[in-house]
């Protein structure tokens, strides 16, 4: 059998000598973790070291759910506070795909959500939110980044790209989502931002850091900020199915209250000198929810598809077909009980 790449060459050579086109070569898929990588934002987090809820600006950091080596929500406050616990940095990923677009869901996690005012503001342990981006298979390596939707405590906030072919569906558009080039890779990335304490999260500069803040990169690497005023730090995602991870501990009583809902409470010192400690009060993406919208519980991550045709007026449409939902197995049995899960108030 001759090699194939003679055989390719020869007949390259027969292409090009009677003047026709040369097809180019097919550009194969990235791996689902490099395509998380290459769209993940770069994320401005603001920073309040006010008062001991704010453990010297680190309550604000971000990092792992399991940070304190236990996936045990219910000590996440107090730990996150005891000596020598690492706060490095880290963000959760997961990735859908059908034959038109690759959904791209990040999740940022804080032990605390947190205040420094004694009236009328709530705290509570753990600390969910984040984004879907929706990315057009344009037959490029990566695709093209189309748009973006982010969690912000309750609500879903939509966003574009400069030159997004796509527009306001059912939701107005709630501004641009900027491109920034990182100095750790060669991409521009989507630019979100986190506020301190309560942590919703938006495009920049919709969100921005106010004094003290940090700017975390998408790596392959977990920095800690050296303070909360540190503009260079690289954060590490972790796939939300990863064997043993956060999907496989969906079930874990310890650590969710009910269907993507993070466990926790009120121990610890939470509440205390405020107006209340929220008990339960903190979701994983497939809780997700904006109550007002169509879309169902978790459906931002579960079906992006769907989310994306009733946010977004897409030219051409979209497949509601995948060809890979990791969520799908369950998709049934989660939008069952979505229905009668307690609404989660951030």
């Amino acid at each position: 059998m001759r090699n194939r790449s003679v055989v390719a060459a020869v007949a390259v050579a027969a292409l090009t000598a009677v003047g026709l086109a040369v097809p180019a070569p097919a550009v194969a898929a990235p791996s689902r973790a490099d395509l998380a990588l290459r769209w993940a934002p770069i994320h401005h987090q603001d920073v309040d070291a006010t008062g001991s809820h704010a453990l010297g600006g680190r309550a604000d950091y971000i990092t792992r759910v399991d940070f304190d080596g236990d996936f045990n929500g219910r000590n996440n406050w107090d730990r996150a506070g005891a000596s020598g616990t690492s706060l490095a940095a880290h963000a959760y990923y997961s990735v859908a795909e059908t034959s038109t677009h690759w959904y791209i869901t990040y999740l940022f996690f804080h032990p605390r959500d947190w205040t420094d005012h004694p009236f009328f503001e709530t705290e509570h342990e753990n600390d969910g939110e984040g984004l879907m981006l929706a990315v057009e298979r344009d037959g490029s390596e990566y695709g093209v980044l189309r748009a973006a939707v982010t969690v912000a405590h309750t609500n879903f906030y939509s966003y574009m790209p400069a030159g997004s072919s796509w527009s306001s569906g059912r939701e107005n558009v709630d501004g641009t989502l900027n491109l920034a080039a990182s100095p750790h890779d060669s991409f521009q990335h989507p630019v979100t931002a986190q506020q301190a304490q309560g942590h919703g999260l938006k495009a920049h500069p919709q969100y921005a850091i106010n004094g003290d803040g940090i700017v975390y990169y998408p790596s392959t690497v977990a920095e800690t900020p050296s303070s909360g005023n540190d503009r260079d730090v690289r954060y590490q995602l972790v796939d939300i199915f990863a064997p043993g991870g956060l999907w496989a501990q969906r079930n874990n009583p310890d650590l969710f209250a009910h269907l993507g809902t993070f466990a926790g409470d009120a121990s610890g010192g939470c509440g205390v000198g405020t107006f209340a400690c929220g008990v339960n009060s903190a979701n994983a993406p497939w809780g997700w929810d904006d109550g007002d919208d169509l879309p169902g519980r978790g459906q931002i991550a579960t079906d992006p598809a769907k989310l994306s045709a009733e946010y977004f007026t897409i030219p051409g449409g979209l497949s509601r077909a995948y060809t890979y939902n990791p969520y799908a197995s369950e998709a049934a049995a989660l939008n069952a009980a979505a229905r009668t899960a307690p609404r989660v108030v951030d």
